[in-house]
């Protein structure tokens, strides 16, 4: 995994747009102008990694998606991106039909099966326009880099590889099985682009045992067929990893309590706070309220709510640096680059001024000239670059205000610091019973999450207990659903692991309030919000992998199945040597639905070991609270 997934991807997508030719590095190299024709599914793949300009910067005019009404550009090569699915290959064939392209250029996310590629050359046949078709490649590029180190399989139908897929009552095994088959696909997809074949672990008789047993035995099949495999060939030199990473492969169902958790860092809370997907954030803005005594006559119309998206690009040092930190630093910083903006546009101010100054003292004059020349000249070039970052400023400014205006209202620093307690076994200020029941905490689906949480990780309940909170909760507008669902779980859940433990560091800060924060100039009014701070304990996702990297004895990772694709002969999993080594790189994939918490403990934890562990995470969808217990509920609801 020398070069980064990410990095990868981008270098895939970039060779492809120049028409499988690899990039020229030389700046006076013209690319040659195309259109991109992809689907909804190569849409999402590309959003996250290249912009418009990128685009444009590959000679692309026109991007266009495949099922829309497409005007004839006859002089035109076409880039197709697309999955080759059957209405897909219909689309194209009707596009050779028509004439619609100088040539064409079909590059399929994954591999297209030999009937389709038929399909294509007996049209391509009859249409006469065998030599307009100039290549047909897979590119195996079936996952979504949202970061260097996480991925996703996919946006579009995500639905049917979501955690109520994966549990309802009446999944079909055809289901279950195109389920498998399509995570089975991006991973594929991922190790061919990392070039690498890892060892895979898994635990016994759930869905991430279904995938491995699946993704091992499609790796075997193309390791089998020397001349054809993925993994022998054409990795540009240099790329080539010799430490063989493990890829850990989880079930949801292992824990439950980390994607319903509250949580105070900058990208997991905009995730669960605001909308967030594909790496492009959209805050809704209230107008400020207007006196209602002496309304302003000219605007007699209701407060319009403003909605903006932003994108959350790796070339933003900001965010590359603070997606990871508390929410209070963020808000720190916010207001420190705000200062150094402030300061360096008074600057500018001030040397305008001395420019325009009178002509008493001639020779002070010249000194002062001379010397504020100079200035300006500096000024003037790092304009630009003061634009730029005034934006940015502006930007984080309003995500950040949207999320502080969260977290006032729905006291959302008191749910982090009660269910770190609870995951921790400290003991708790206020009662759950008391949180749910004060009318000011909170929304119902705080309380719910809260509750669920208490009742997952904390001490056994009975059955009276259970139903004094649930009629609680009940009262405050909770669909009982969720809460049947998890009961029926907790029960059928033979929880043989140690207790869910997670972050409750930092213990004597908890009441901390803002220090330089709270100075009358800032921003942002934290009064009344703890200054927490996120602890380093890891999550259960971590401490499994911990264990398995270093191969440590831990109860919750020893009955793990093994798997070694690269051992073509042994399959029965027993029998195979294990490695002894510890690993130095590994891929985390979560079935079910994973998080940015998680994300980020895996990040925090890499760091930890001075970034001798290089970790990606990834899973069947990205998932915030809100959806989770969505999906909770339809179950409950299904299985009653």
């Amino acid at each position: 995994m020398a070069a980064s997934m990410r990095s990868r991807q981008i270098e895939a997508l970039k060779r492809m747009l120049n028409l499988n030719q690899p990039v020229s590095k030389s700046v006076a190299a013209e690319p040659a102008w195309k259109v991109l024709v992809y689907d909804r599914y190569g849409q999402d793949i590309i959003s996250p990694l290249l912009t418009v300009k990128d685009l444009r910067d590959m000679g692309v005019t026109l991007h266009l998606l495949l099922h829309t009404d497409r005007d004839p550009i006859p002089e035109v090569p076409a880039v197709y991106f697309v999955m080759p699915s059957e209405e897909n290959v219909k689309r194209i064939c009707q596009d050779c039909r028509n004439q619609l392209y100088e040539s064409y250029y079909l590059n399929f996310i994954t591999a297209i099966t030999r009937q389709r590629l038929e399909e294509v050359a007996t049209v391509a046949v009859q249409t006469n326009c065998v030599t307009q078709i100039s290549k047909v490649y897979d590119q195996y590029l079936n996952f979504i880099s949202l970061e260097d180190e996480m991925f996703t399989t996919r946006f579009q139908d995500r639905d049917s590889l979501s955690y109520y897929a994966i549990n309802r009552p009446d999944a079909k095994d055809t289901d279950i099985e195109n389920l498998r088959d399509s995570i089975v696909d991006s991973l594929f997809c991922l190790l061919a682009s990392l070039g690498t074949v890892p060892i895979i672990r898994c635990p016994k008789g759930n869905a991430a045992e279904m995938v491995a047993e699946g993704l091992d035995k499609k790796l075997r099949e193309n390791l089998r067929d020397s001349r054809n495999s993925l993994f022998t060939t054409d990795i540009p030199s240099g790329q080539i990893s010799f430490h063989r990473p493990v890829l850990v492969i989880l079930d949801r169902n292992m824990d439950l309590c980390t994607p319903l958790h509250h949580t105070w860092t900058y990208q997991a809370l905009a995730h669960d706070v605001l909308d967030l997907h594909l790496n492009r954030v959209t805050v809704r803005e209230t107008p400020p309220t207007v006196n209602e005594e002496h309304p302003d006559a000219h605007h007699r119309h209701p407060k319009q709510v403003k909605v903006k998206t932003y994108d959350l690009h790796t070339t933003d040092k900001f965010w590359a640096t603070h997606k990871g930190s508390p929410f209070p630093t963020v808000a720190e910083s916010i207001q420190k680059e705000l200062d150094e903006y402030r300061q360096s546009e008074e600057e500018v101010k001030r040397l305008k001024h001395v420019m325009g100054m009178d002509n008493s003292n001639e020779e002070a004059m010249t000194e002062l000239l001379n010397d504020s020349t100079a200035k300006l000249t500096s000024a003037v070039s790092s304009l630009p670059e003061l634009l730029e970052k005034k934006k940015v400023i502006d930007m984080h400014t309003n995500i950040a205000t949207a999320l502080l205006d969260q977290i006032k209202t729905r006291k959302l620093d008191i749910y982090f610091e009660t269910e770190e307690k609870i995951m921790s076994k400290t003991t708790l200020d206020k009662s759950i019973l008391e949180i749910i029941q004060d009318p000011d905490a909170g929304s119902a689906e705080d309380k719910l999450r809260l509750f669920i949480i208490y009742f997952v990780s904390g001490p056994n309940m009975s059955p009276a207990e259970f139903d004094q909170y649930a009629s609680a909760l009940i009262a405050v507008g909770v669909d009982s659903a969720a809460l049947s669902y998890i009961k029926k779980w907790k029960a059928f859940t033979k929880i043989t692991t140690a207790p869910v433990q997670s972050g409750g560091g930092g213990q004597n800060t908890y009441s901390a309030m803002f220090s330089r924060i709270m100075s009358s100039g800032s921003q942002f009014v934290m009064e009344g919000v703890k200054n927490l701070v996120v602890g380093n304990k890891n999550l259960p996702v971590t401490r499994m992998l911990d264990a398995l990297m270093d191969n440590k004895s831990n109860p919750e990772v020893e009955d793990f199945r093994y798997f070694d694709p690269k051992m073509l002969r042994v399959t029965d999993s027993m029998s195979i040597p294990r490695n002894k080594t510890p690993f130095q790189e590994a891929i985390v994939f979560m079935v079910g639905g994973g998080n940015f918490i998680e994300y980020q403990n895996l990040m925090d934890y890499s760091k930890r070991n001075s970034g001798t562990k290089k970790i990606i995470y990834g899973a069947s969808e990205v998932i915030n609270a809100t959806q989770f217990l969505k999906q909770l509920t339809r179950l409950g609801q299904e299985a009653s």
